[in-house]
């Protein structure tokens, strides 16, 4: 967890910078069966309230290394968000992890049985002892409402247990995101222009060391058979990153190249 520095340039300091991790968890996501799209869906959303994610692990099914991850990343960082593996069937080991990294016994959790009880009558459907597992939240935690679904999620301390199937998780996402505290919003500014990456890479190295505080990415482009390079630029403080966007205009113009705002077109 950390704090951000007073930013070259600026009257005073940058807000606090909030971090989070993201932890996928699933061997359907390690094999290839399931492609994930919460990281990218999560990351935007937290990115808005001024959560910025620094770190992503996708982790199979095994609780020593669910267990492991957790104890490591939530020491790390302000949050941390799990998705995958809190659903009804054997594999489905994450909220066992969970009590485990925390030193707490896990059980059914009655206002989570009744929530789910009251689903299933109002559906048709039997409420298995295979769907009660879906109510074992380790102890101390508090309910993530599943508004979709209805089986919830969890909260313990710093970490946030989400369902794996996108649509639930979203709905988990926006039900838990009020008990969040954002920090400093994370901006960004685009200049491209023709010109190979390579010639420009050591002026780059330069400009990047200007200006630590404003991470510079170079990402090629082609365009038929025309190429450039376009640079992203992304910081938490917007005077210092529109006067990086200015450093990176003019070192494209000293190689005597037109700077482009934004992607090409």
């Amino acid at each position: 967890m950390t704090d951000a520095a007073n930013s070259p340039g600026a009257e005073s300091a940058a807000p606090r910078l909030v971090t989070a991790c993201v932890v996928l968890i699933g061997d359907e996501i390690l094999s290839g069966r399931t492609r994930d799209s919460n990281l990218s869906y999560i990351a935007k959303h937290l990115n808005q309230i001024g959560v910025q994610v620094r770190e992503a692990r996708v982790i199979p099914d095994v609780e020593e290394t669910i267990v492991s991850v957790i104890n490591e990343v939530r020491a790390k960082y302000d949050y941390v968000f799990t998705t995958g593996g809190i659903g009804p069937t054997h594999d489905d080991i994450t909220a066992d992890a969970i009590a485990r990294a925390f030193g707490v016994p896990i059980g059914h959790h009655a206002e989570a049985i009744a929530i789910l009880d009251a689903h299933y009558r109002q559906t048709g459907g039997e409420f298995t002892e295979a769907r009660k597992r879906m109510a074992r939240i380790p102890e101390g935690a508090t309910l993530i409402e599943n508004p979709l679904s209805k089986a919830p999620g969890f909260q313990i301390g710093n970490v946030f247990v989400m369902a794996g199937v996108p649509m639930v998780m979203q709905v988990m996402l926006d039900s838990l995101t009020p008990r969040l505290e954002g920090g400093a919003t994370m901006q960004s500014r685009t200049v491209s222009g023709q010109i190979g990456e390579g010639t420009i890479a050591e002026k780059l190295g330069e400009l990047q060391k200007r200006f630590p505080d404003v991470v510079i990415g170079s990402y090629p482009y082609y365009r038929g058979k025309s190429f450039g390079t376009s640079l992203v630029l992304r910081g938490v403080d917007p005077v210092l990153l529109d006067e990086a966007a200015g450093a990176v205009r003019s070192l494209l113009e000293g190689f005597g190249v037109e700077p482009i705002e934004g992607e090409p077109a």
